[in-house]
């Protein structure tokens, strides 16, 4: 049986992710207290088990925050020894921008919004509290630039465990916040122009046409794309005939700001091209196996104004 705790911020799509499991065929609880997962695991687990084959669990910032560090070490000690039990974290985040913007849509109150005066010091709250198990996490997808069917589709790619697919995360960051830990590849983009020396550029991001534009001035900067693509292009094959499951690809430049989120951007554009044009019968097949999710890492840092 397949154990997927779901967590993440509120806004990114956690909803989304049980709901896929459901389509599954597969049971879910949400927003499950931590206390309670001693209980779970000895008592209702053992008759989820001949029920059903995914189970999902919600938990999240609703817990007590004295309490949401300690999930990753109650995952490993109530379920990693448990027989015929796969548990496996997923985290869902989104930038600060969007989740601000899904609220004033919903028109729903967040979580912390009686401990902050805005709903964006209720956000930043949200995130140090569960930074711990963001960090601990098997699967961690940022649905920033993803619709609710897109994130289902990337759910279900991980919840059915179908031998071949690989989930490809691609992430943009800076190395003076230091390089992801969990990286299979790293690019370094710092020796390409920095928009970060033009003061109209310098409060924008990679994602902004003003600073594409800034960038695509310089021939290299398009060498080092294509570059990175056919390598990508090239290789990523190979980890799809050893099983791999997940596989994440780093660029970063200075600041993770503007070089390295535009090359990010443009990497996956190629691939999603890719993805578009292929099918089982030509030479690009194995991209139909590779679930893409992209993830700005330094966007995510707004200061509280």
């Amino acid at each position: 049986m397949l154990l997927f705790v779901i967590s993440g911020l509120s806004g990114a799509g956690k909803s989304v992710a049980l709901h896929a499991i459901e389509d599954q065929g597969g049971y879910c609880i949400d927003n499950l207290p931590i206390e309670l997962l001693p209980a779970f695991s000895s008592e209702a687990l053992p008759i989820l088990q001949g029920k059903f084959q995914l189970i999902g669990l919600s938990i999240d910032v609703r817990n007590h925050s004295e309490k949401l560090h300690q999930l990753p070490e109650l995952l490993h000690k109530e379920f990693h020894h448990t027989p015929d039990v796969e548990c496996q974290l997923i985290f869902i985040e989104a930038d600060i921008e969007t989740i601000i913007r899904r609220f004033g849509e919903s028109r729903r109150p967040h979580p912390l919004s009686r401990e902050n005066p805005t709903l964006e010091s209720s956000i930043h709250q949200e995130i140090e509290q569960l930074a711990p198990i963001a960090s601990s996490a098997d699967f961690r997808l940022d649905s920033s630039q993803t619709n609710i069917y897109q994130l289902r589709k990337q759910i279900q790619w991980i919840t059915e465990q179908k031998h071949n697919l690989l989930f490809l995360k691609l992430q943009s960051f800076g190395f003076k916040h230091g390089a992801p830990k969990d990286a299979d590849f790293i690019f370094d983009a710092r020796c390409l122009p920095n928009p970060h020396w033009e003061p109209e550029l310098r409060h924008m991001t990679g994602q902004d046409t003003k600073v594409a534009h800034f960038l695509e001035q310089t021939e290299e900067t398009g060498q080092m794309i294509e570059d990175i693509s056919l390598y990508l292009q090239r290789w990523i094959p190979h980890f799809l005939s050893t099983d791999r499951a997940y596989l994440t690809i780093a660029i970063g430049c200075t600041g993770g700001r503007h070089r390295s989120v535009y090359m990010i951007e443009k990497v996956m554009e190629e691939l999603q091209k890719l993805q578009d044009n292929a099918d089982e019968d030509s030479e690009n097949s194995w991209i139909l196996h590779c679930a893409l999710n992209i993830h700005h890492r330094q966007l995510k840092e707004v200061t509280p104004q």
